[in-house]
């Protein structure tokens, strides 16, 4: 009366209840009259507190419970008690119809993801997946090109969303050829002492390599391996220098033996300029049997990772991982010229590195180089 409104207007404002043409509703859509409940379109997840939970909670704590009793009856966290009493209570005590309707005007609606909502910024992604970049060294690029223009900056899980959730377009076109791995799940590998070592001609284990090699600190020191392809009859060299990890693709254009691996690893490290040949690491596979005479030809020392041990070779695992997207599993890499090799050898080399400070590895080797 005193605020000039009628009495039963005041007291529905206190319990949230509101007008729909001539109807009442209260705050979770019952109509007070019985009827037909108001139909909102929207379903409220169950994670979200519900009007019946409020008047419970405004039940229990005026009979004095505490937050933790009162969220061990309702079955939620004693925090999220604790926070819904502190936000909604207000002279005359916690009012569970307000507390509702308050939550309604608060929740989110739905709008457009900054990615779709910006052509030049969802292009700009989407060229780069071409490229095979990941979202993270797409986010991190994104700030070094923009540093000015915060409406380009996206963190690498904004990415992720847009291609996994949001995908629509160019961005879902590009998901399958964005994604590493090819595979769902790990598969299992043989284990360590199942593999036998096909090296009998004084190899040198890394455990006798030299410290400086372990550190990363000094250029020239290499890891290799071969990607396999299609029935074992194809195979592609791949080098990767520890310090910049850059990398070189060695063309094997035939059967990979031993003879062939030696001559072509001799042909690609005699590109090099003397300091960035310093070592090469290989696992302990057949290929490099003639090892001693890599050596000597190149004055390049060889190392050999223990049997089962691919993490030895960390940096060289992890470029082959990402060189799958290149040469699938179970094609034939013969057909790869030693041109198309150099193409995408660049590309890799092409992209910022994270453990580089998101330098690309082309960059710091050409530091090296000047």
């Amino acid at each position: 009366m005193l605020v000039g409104i009628n009495v039963r207007t005041g007291r529905d404002w206190r319990r949230g209840i509101r007008m729909v043409g001539n109807r009442r509703f209260t705050a979770d859509g019952r109509a007070v009259d019985g009827g037909e409940p108001l139909r909102s379109g929207r379903e409220i997840s169950a994670r979200f507190l519900s009007l019946t939970e409020r008047l419970s909670i405004a039940d229990l704590h005026r009979e004095g419970c505490s937050a933790r009793a009162i969220a061990a009856e309702l079955g939620r966290s004693p925090s999220t008690i604790t926070r819904e009493i502190h936000r909604n209570t207000q002279p005359g005590g916690y009012r569970p119809h307000v507390a509702q309707a308050k939550a309604e005007a608060r929740r989110g609606r739905t709008k457009a993801s900054k990615i779709a909502s910006d052509p030049v910024l969802r292009d700009f992604i989407a060229r780069h997946l071409r490229l095979r970049w990941s979202p993270e060294q797409i986010a991190r690029r994104l700030r070094r090109e923009f540093p000015d223009q915060p409406e380009m900056h996206v963190v690498h899980e904004t990415i992720y969303q847009a291609l996994y959730v949001q995908g629509r377009g160019e961005l879902r076109r590009e998901l399958a050829r964005s994604l590493r791995s090819g595979r769902a799940r790990r598969r299992p590998q043989r284990r360590p002492d199942q593999r036998q070592s096909r090296l009998s001609d004084g190899a040198v284990m890394i455990s006798d390599r030299p410290a400086e090699i372990d550190d990363r600190a000094v250029p020239g020191h290499w890891e290799g391996d071969l990607i396999i392809g299609k029935d074992h009859a194809s195979a592609i060299g791949t080098l990767v220098e520890r310090h910049t990890r850059y990398v070189l693709l060695v063309h094997l254009p035939g059967p990979y033996t031993a003879e062939l691996v030696r001559d072509q690893l001799i042909a690609t490290m005699r590109t090099l300029p003397a300091h960035l040949r310093r070592s090469l690491t290989w696992d302990q596979g057949g290929e490099m049997a003639l090892h001693r005479e890599f050596a000597l030809a190149t004055d390049v020392e060889v190392y050999f990772c223990d049997p089962g041990s691919p993490w030895q070779r960390g940096s060289n695992e992890n470029t082959n991982g990402l060189l799958r997207q290149y040469f699938p599993k179970s094609t034939n890499l013969s057909v790869h010229t030693p041109e198309d090799l150099a193409v995408i050898a660049a590309e890799l080399n092409g992209r910022p590195r994270k453990t580089l400070d998101w330098d690309t590895p082309a960059e710091r080797l050409a530091t090296l180089l000047t």
